[in-house]
């Protein structure tokens, strides 16, 4: 059974955190869960903040609408990056090296799988899958161009 450790430093401004599960694969993919899923938890505290100030008013009903849709969108986009990177990184130690291609399939697997998760049909499937290709991939290459 593999061990799992928490660390983390703060440093301004950065927030860096290392989860040890004993195998570099379940890393990764807690990893992407943890970060994705707190950038949308973030956003909806944001976005709903937004709402409250223009409306003028807050209501304990509210911050439970609040507090639910962060754990809902989090747990949501958390799960995609954690299936999107440990993807990526079965692709790439399969092939044996790390290019763009890893990506390319890595999110198109994940982009097949939530898809098909959602009960969506073939073509909406196949359609996922190549925007989830595709995204991932230009996501790789904008990174090299900074």
């Amino acid at each position: 059974m593999p061990r799992s450790r928490f660390s983390g430093s703060l440093t301004t401004p950065k927030v860096d955190v290392a989860i040890d599960m004993g195998n570099p694969l379940l890393n990764l993919t807690v990893d992407g869960f943890l970060k994705i899923g707190t950038v949308a938890a973030t956003r909806v505290v944001a976005e709903d903040a937004y709402h409250a100030l223009r409306k003028g008013s807050i209501s304990r009903n509210s911050l439970e609408h609040t507090l639910k849709k962060m754990c809902k969108e989090g747990a949501y986009w958390g799960t995609v990056a954690g299936v999107y990177v440990g993807t990526e990184y079965g692709v790439e130690r399969i092939r044996g090296t790390s290019d763009w291609k890893n990506a390319m399939i890595g999110g198109a697997v994940t982009g097949a799988l939530i898809s098909a998760a959602s009960n969506n049909g073939r073509d909406r499937v196949v359609t996922d899958a190549i925007t989830g290709g595709a995204i991932a991939t230009a996501a790789v290459f904008l990174n090299y161009l900074t």
